[in-house]
């Protein structure tokens, strides 16, 4: 098995975590990530049901509790900064609105990384810039020039995945936009903000402060509603002049928070959008993650899609062989309706957010949401070759930030 080598495209989660286990099934993994480093910060991401006991099989449990922000629940509150509604992150099980693993994208991003960086290849600053398959493998040439030939590429390169569109088609056949826009950024925590989330809404746009680690300062969140979305996605500038413009007027702390927005040392804007794909793989090429299910970060389990994606994902390829055709056909086939209860979450809270008529509510069904959590059963691949935890296998990372 050692002679299975597989190229990951993306080391946010899903790429890391993808690798976690594919290293622990016997292959010879490489991560490429064109940024020049691992990304600190970003929006907090949430592990809910299922998505906890893949973290528990990962040896990673201890890991990822210790960097949560341990936010202890969310108050909606009106102009005057009256709490409205209260969520607690105990309520449903620690499954509820605030989840109690709640964690920065960036710091689980470095939980997954030092997990597998001894045991991994990662290349940082590079990119897939062509790939050419046959009936054996994949030829990759790098933007950097190299050139290598793997058994399996897989993108796990997000949203705006380049693999996707390299091999898939145009991002416009794939991407759907919900109707919303989300920005986040960090702000020195002036707001005397401690363990509780606020969000205020205001005729369908939506500002909020979130807690940190860093307890001197805070995470801004936030929302308005868009038809259609046409600024680049990597022109920061342009971004913050829009924010600024459909955030103009609003009321609470909004103008306090906008105040820092030049002054941020990180800033994210962007469509939320979900990606529907028919399949997530093309010979021996396949999709894990947002490239190939985004379910918006309005369903609140991206990241518990990816880090599912990625066990049943190396589980079935090992299962099947190595064989591509079999391996991807039976993830797919245990992922899809799982997916798909998310991405309806994702919608019916996008279309809440964006529509505030009480009118125009939608209904929540329960039996929906907890097939959104828990409608999964995880295989144990008890026959399969097991590694270990990267941390127990002795190898050389190539490349470190």
């Amino acid at each position: 098995m050692s002679g299975n080598r597989v190229l990951v495209a993306g080391a946010s989660i899903a790429g890391p975590a993808l690798a976690h286990w594919l290293q622990r099934r016997g292959a010879q993994v490489t991560v490429v990530e064109r940024a020049p480093e691992l990304r600190p910060g970003g929006q907090a991401v949430d592990a809910r049901g299922v998505a906890k006991e893949v973290i528990r099989r990962m040896g990673l449990d201890a890991a990822v509790r210790a960097a949560r922000t341990e936010t202890a629940g969310a108050h909606t509150v009106d102009a005057d900064g009256t709490v409205l509604e209260t969520f607690r992150a105990e309520d449903d099980g620690g499954d509820g609105y605030i989840s109690e693993i709640e964690i920065l994208r960036g710091d689980l991003s470095q939980v997954l990384y030092d997990d597998t960086r001894d045991g991994v290849e990662y290349i940082f600053g590079d990119r897939i810039a062509e790939l050419t398959q046959d009936a054996d493998g994949v030829d990759v040439v790098f933007a950097s020039g190299d050139r290598r030939r793997f058994e399996l590429v897989i993108g796990a390169d997000g949203l705006h995945s380049a693999l996707r569109e390299m091999v898939f088609g145009p991002r416009e056949r794939f991407v759907r936009h919900l109707g919303l826009v989300l920005a986040f950024y960090t702000v020195p925590n002036e707001f005397e903000l401690e363990r509780w989330l606020l969000d205020y809404q205001e005729s369908g746009r939506s500002a909020g402060l979130r807690p940190i680690r860093d307890a001197g300062h805070a995470m801004a969140v936030f929302s308005f509603p868009a038809a259609d979305f046409d600024v680049d996605y990597r022109d920061v500038t342009a971004q913050k002049r829009l924010l600024r413009e459909r955030m103009a007027g609003m009321g609470w702390l909004a103008p306090r928070i906008l105040a820092h927005l030049d002054d941020t040392p990180d800033f994210y804007l962007d469509q939320v959008a979900q990606v529907v794909m028919d399949r997530w793989s093309s010979g021996r090429v396949g999709l894990l993650g947002d490239a190939a299910f985004s379910s918006s970060p309005m369903s609140g389990q991206g990241t518990g899609l990816a880090l599912v994606g990625a066990y049943l994902l190396a589980g079935e390829l090992a299962a099947s062989g190595w064989d591509p055709e079999a391996g991807f056909a039976a993830y797919e086939a245990r992922m899809r309706s799982f997916v798909e209860a998310n991405q309806e979450i994702g919608r019916l809270h996008a279309h809440s957010l964006a529509f505030p008529d009480p009118d125009a509510q939608p209904e929540w069904d329960m039996a929906l949401i907890e097939r959104a959590i828990n409608g999964l059963e995880l295989p144990d691949y008890a026959d399969l070759l097991d590694l270990g935890t990267p941390a127990e296998v002795s190898s050389t990372s190539t490349a470190r930030p």
